[in-house]
This record gives structure tokens, C-alpha cells and sequence, in this order.
């Protein structure tokens, strides 16, 4: 996340929104307290389509787990869904 003053924005608003498009986030800044945020907007066609196919391996992991006899508690499940983050 970069921190870049009003003037500096001013000056350079299409290089921020070309890198906000790219996914970066820029906090703008005003007497060096932020001001605001320019964040890139979330294609909810993509978010939707994400979860789709995340609910399309859960069901292929139960599945999975139902062949071989086994089930898995919605505490393991949320273990495994929260495997990697802090």
C-alpha cells in the first residue's frame, strides 16, 4: 500500500488509477495523515464465480471423503479453510 500526498496525486491521478486497476491500493495523504483511499473495485462477476467453484471442491471433497468411509466435522472444515492465514 503505497502513501502519496494530495499533490503528488494530483499531479499523477492516471499513473494511481492505472496501478489501483492492477490491484494496488494508494492512500492519499493530507499534511501526512490519510485522507483517503483509492482501492481497485472488485468485479463481482469474479467474486460470484469464485465462490462457485469453491462450493464445486467442497462437494467433490465430500465426496471424496464420503467414498472412503470418512466425515469431517465443520470445525475440521473451518481449519481447513483457515489453513495458511494469519
Amino acid at each position: 500500500m503505497r502513501h502519496v500526498p494530495v499533490a503528488t496525486f494530483k499531479d499523477k491521478v492516471s499513473e494511481f488509477i492505472a496501478a489501483a486497476e492492477q490491484g494496488d491500493e494508494i492512500v492519499i495523504t493530507r499534511h501526512g495523515k490519510a485522507a483517503a483511499k483509492l482501492v481497485p473495485i472488485i468485479d463481482q462477476d469474479d467474486v460470484e464465480e469464485r465462490g462457485r467453484k469453491a462450493w464445486e471442491a467442497l462437494a467433490q471433497l465430500r465426496e471424496e471423503l464420503r467414498a472412503e468411509g470418512k466425515t469431517a466435522t465443520i470445525e475440521e472444515m473451518i481449519a481447513w479453510k483457515n489453513e495458511g492465514r494469519r
